[in-house]
């Protein structure tokens, strides 16, 4: 599997958030099929002791083929992922890690914000070249 263009910088970001990468990536099985999401990673929080774990799916949308094309598949992962993750490790909430660039560009859209709500997408926008993240959408 080809890791996205950015995948080391939105780990980079992630790290600098104080989020600790469990798995890269992290592998799940279910009904006979196997899947990769890009990252899983663990967070304490604050003096309880809990541990938050989310699974990040990056994308940067700068492939040659349309960008439309590309969420389409990225949202047809988005969903068999968080199904699956659903059943498995309930406790453990996916996201869709995308550069700034193709959020500004893109994901602000009138039809792409709308798929991104009736979805339920929850998303993680971040500066490849800083490596920081900049929002978290729920």
């Amino acid at each position: 599997m080809a890791k996205d263009l950015v995948h080391q910088s939105a780990k980079n970001a992630l790290i600098k958030d104080n989020w600790i990468i469990t798995h890269d990536p992290y592998k799940i099985t279910f009904g006979g099929v196997n899947m990769a999401v890009d990252l899983g990673a663990d967070k304490l929080i604050g003096a309880t002791k809990n541990k938050q774990k989310i699974a990040v799916e990056i994308k940067s949308f700068l492939e040659q083929s349309s960008a439309i094309s590309q969420f389409h598949t990225a949202l047809g992962q988005f969903i068999n992922y968080r199904t699956v993750i659903n059943k498995k490790e309930p406790e453990r909430i996916l996201y869709l890690a995308i550069p700034d660039f193709s959020y500004n560009s893109f994901f602000t859209l009138e039809f792409t914000q709308l798929m991104v709500h009736e979805n339920n997408l929850k998303l993680i926008v971040f500066d490849p070249e800083k490596e920081v993240i900049i929002q978290w959408i729920n």
